[in-house]
């Protein structure tokens, strides 16, 4: 009897939550408070991805929304849009995003999906966020307005997001327990 081949197709309802899940983003983009680098839910929206859809898709989600808002959709940030955007201050963070899920990925289908591994894998993914679009802004920064010190780029980038962003990922926590009996 011949081997069946291993399945290899998506599902209809998998491209639809990888295409919600990347709307969701950009809607949580649009709910933002000006900064240096916006407070927006961004973050609670990839975190909720990943929670909810896992790895690959969750990861999928959020190259989706990097794509949309590249080639001029506005799901940035303030309705940004374009390569631009993506090559200023900030796009270090929305690239940060898609490494964070990325992170999500491998840590989660390495460890498990055990409560403190995506805990783990989540915050794991934001610091790399952290550091990518930080790093990222200060290439950016020098290049466009002049040296700028490291803690002066941690204090503008890092730190007023860290309290947030670690009720962001616990909320989403949370929520993609409640919700996950119902997205398979």
């Amino acid at each position: 009897m011949p081997a069946v081949p291993a399945k290899t197709g998506w599902k209809t309802s998998d491209l639809v939550y990888i295409a919600l899940f990347a709307v969701l983003i950009a809607v949580c983009s649009w709910i933002a408070v000006p900064a240096a680098v916006p407070f927006t839910l961004q973050t609670f929206a990839v975190f909720l991805a990943e929670g909810l859809l896992g790895g690959k898709r969750g990861t999928l989600a959020v190259l989706v929304y990097v794509l949309l808002g590249t080639v001029g959709i506005p799901v940035f940030a303030g309705f940004g849009a374009g390569i631009g955007v993506l090559l200023g201050p900030t796009g270090g963070y929305l690239l940060g995003f898609l490494l964070s899920a990325l992170i999500y990925w491998l840590v989660t289908a390495g460890l498990g999906t055990r409560l403190p591994v995506r805990i783990g894998a989540m915050a794991l993914g934001l610091m790399v966020c952290y550091t990518f679009g930080t790093a990222w802004f200060m290439v950016v920064y020098v290049r466009t307005s002049g040296p700028i010190s490291f803690v002066t780029a941690l204090s503008w980038c890092v730190f007023p997001f860290l309290l947030p962003d670690c009720v962001k990922l616990a909320l989403a926590v949370t929520l993609s327990g409640r919700l996950a009996r119902h997205i398979r």
